[in-house]
């Protein structure tokens, strides 16, 4: 199975899912943001893109990972990645099914003013542009799609070991 923890940038997702890692019993961790970073290291370079998640190979190469992994390992999938780009989630999801991987998919959501105010206090990895880019596209998401197609947590008032804590008990369910 996987548990895919979705929402934009400052809602919680990489904190949470270590945390959710700790209460689903044979889980593990699997960023898909390192796919992309892989491919970012290819040299020379691919076509240029602000985002990762536009190149083709990114979408199958998610799903072939997660596979493989699961093929190897059993168990559950702990995925943090935003997904704001509904073709690329659905291209992603049917990948999933195709192979007969369940998916739990999540929405860590808070409001733009508490995204915003995460992000410009992140103190690990200080404000980003690259990051407040995004709290628009997410809202929009969020209006058209991506709020029906998951379960949404609010993270608003919730501190991560809390949204953990919701996400576990509904997976576990």
């Amino acid at each position: 199975m996987i548990v895919w923890l979705n929402g934009t940038h400052g809602a919680g997702k990489t904190t949470t899912s270590a945390l959710v890692q700790r209460l689903i019993p044979d889980s593990r961790v699997f960023d898909a943001e390192k796919v992309g970073e892989t491919l970012m290291d290819i040299t020379p370079g691919l076509p240029g893109t602000d985002n990762f998640q536009h190149w083709p190979p990114w979408r199958p190469l998610v799903v072939e990972t997660a596979r493989r992994v699961l093929d190897y390992t059993g168990g559950t999938l702990v995925m943090p990645m935003t997904v704001l780009v509904e073709q690329y989630w659905r291209e992603i999801s049917a990948g999933l099914a195709q192979h007969a991987i369940p998916v739990r998919h999540f929405v860590l959501h808070a409001d733009q003013d508490t995204l915003r105010g995460r992000i410009e206090g992140d103190t690990v990895l200080g404000p980003s542009p690259f990051r407040l880019k995004y709290l628009e596209p997410y809202a929009e998401a969020a209006r058209t799609w991506l709020h029906s197609e998951a379960e949404v947590v609010d993270t608003t008032h919730l501190t991560p070991a809390q949204a953990a804590l919701q996400i576990a008990e509904a997976v576990k369910s």
